[in-house]
């Protein structure tokens, strides 16, 4: 059978490669076809959920919880050792130094990732700064909201932690770090719709978890994804929790 996995449009661009390499690993260990679905961005994502198109769904924490509350996806793993922190950046030569010195009416670039907006908005508590106290600017990718802040158009930019770290050495280096989130338990979930019976998910469930970062082959594999620990199981109580952590920073 075959079945076509949805992968959020938020990884880095070096790491589109690695889940091609991983489709295929997974197409040769268990015998399940696996069709790549990979939206440019957020708007496409919902279009093609809505359209019935994805069996499986590699999501970002804040889609997931809807999907795992009000569609009946299940949750059945997730990166190993790599949770969805962000960061808020400045320039190297701006005069902030801490979250505290963003003032109202700072401009903020931010891609359409949901789950980054709302922990960003929480790492704002210091500041005293509301989602209506900020100019947000929207930023395609996190290597345009990187452009936008050097460039002076923005005072800060929400990234996320993984998208941050792997921008390149010379940009980071004109970037300055004001705060890192520390979270660790929200992260990327692979969700199975409620279509997808348990007998056909099983042998591709058990061929992710499987894959070995011990082993040459699959850690080749890991590192293109930017997963190098690989993946764990994730249970119902695990997706249960994300989702009560998730409502906690909504409130």
């Amino acid at each position: 059978m075959t079945l076509n996995l949805l992968v959020a449009p938020d990884f880095a661009p070096e790491n589109f490669p690695g889940w091609y390499m991983l489709a295929t690993l997974l197409q040769h260990r268990s015998g399940t076809r696996l069709h790549l679905l990979m939206p440019a961005d957020a708007r496409e994502q919902a279009q093609m959920l809505a359209d019935g198109l994805a069996d499986l769904v590699y999501a970002n924490p804040f889609d997931a919880t809807a999907m795992i509350r009000d569609q009946g996806y299940r949750a059945f793993a997730r990166p190993k050792a790599h949770s969805n922190e962000m960061v808020i950046a400045t320039a190297a030569a701006s005069p902030a130094d801490h979250v505290e010195d963003l003032r109202p009416g700072c401009r903020i670039a931010l891609t359409d990732n949901r789950d980054v907006r709302l922990v960003g908005l929480r790492l704002l508590e210091p500041a005293d700064l509301t989602e209506h106290d900020i100019q947000w600017e929207p930023a395609s990718s996190y290597q345009a909201a990187a452009r936008m802040t050097l460039n002076g158009q923005v005072d800060a930019g929400f990234f996320l932690a993984s998208a941050y770290h792997a921008l390149a050495r010379i940009t980071r280096e004109r970037l300055k770090v004001l705060v890192e989130s520390r979270l660790r338990d929200i992260s990327h979930v692979l969700l199975a719709h409620p279509r997808v019976a348990d007998a056909d998910l099983a042998p591709l469930a058990q061929a992710l978890l499987a894959v070995d970062p011990a082993d040459t082959g699959d850690a080749q594999v890991l590192q293109a994804l930017g997963l190098p620990a690989g993946f764990e199981p994730m249970e119902r109580e695990d997706a249960e929790f994300m989702i009560d952590l998730m409502d906690t920073l909504l409130d």
